[in-house]
């Protein structure tokens, strides 16, 4: 850790703020409407955003610095993915699906939500560890206080997720596929991969073609996983 403060005091360069990101996000609620998926997505992500805010301010983080790059350049991805679609490009291949079915009159909201964040988990999350390394001048264990912690808050906030997007028992029964299909997803074990790909991409910085390759097919897989997620059910 004292790796990123002597980075940090070295550039003169103070802590990101997310404001500018938390704008963004509030400004896309006026541009899409209620039951769009990826407008389910980003109130969900803004929720997420503003209470990592809040911890950073409260000193919540272990290097306040580190934890608001890592933030700021992991929301900029997602805020990527948006302008990218929006110009009528292709977005990364784990955004896809969500792009591709945000007005599906069949998925629900829940689904809408855990497909982003599939996406901006498995994949975004490990190359904003490895930008952040690169920006501060350290290495992903010194950033692993600082990834926990974000992970804590994600995994809070999911359970209150999935309590808010839920349908009531009487529309999605034990028996029901959606059910299963939702069960079958994590967000722990979606943390724990992102961090071993993180770490794998710093590593095999030294092979830039086969560090392509491997971010190139973590895209495709979490896409896949994020297609599936989306299966329409009526």
């Amino acid at each position: 850790m004292a790796q990123i403060a002597q980075s940090a005091a070295g550039t003169g360069t103070r802590p990101p703020s997310v404001d500018a990101v938390m704008t963004r996000m509030r400004e896309f609620r006026s541009d899409w409407p209620a039951g769009d998926g990826v407008a389910v997505f980003n109130r969900v992500y803004l929720t997420v955003t503003e209470e990592v805010d809040r911890c950073v301010d409260g000193g919540g983080f272990p290097d306040r610095h580190a934890a608001a790059t890592l933030g700021v350049l992991f929301a900029e991805r997602y805020l990527s993915a948006v302008d990218t679609a929006a110009a009528g490009r292709r977005p990364p291949a784990c955004w896809r699906p969500l792009f591709q079915y945000r007005r599906h009159p069949g998925v629900r909201p829940l689904q809408f939500a855990l497909a982003g964040i599939n996406a901006h988990i498995g994949h975004d999350l490990a190359l904003a560890v490895v930008d952040t390394c690169r920006t501060l001048g350290c290495e992903p264990p010194d950033l692993e206080g600082e990834f926990d912690r974000v992970g804590d808050l994600l995994t809070m906030l999911e359970e209150r997720i999935r309590e808010d997007l839920m349908p009531g028992p009487d529309v999605l029964e034990v028996a029901d596929p959606l059910t299963h299909l939702l069960g079958s997803w994590s967000l722990e074990r979606a943390r724990d991969g992102a961090w071993s790909a993180a770490r794998l991409l710093w590593r095999l910085q030294e092979l830039p073609g086969m560090a392509d390759e491997f971010t190139e097919r973590l895209d495709t897989g979490v896409g896949l996983v994020g297609r599936c997620l989306l299966t329409p059910w009526s």
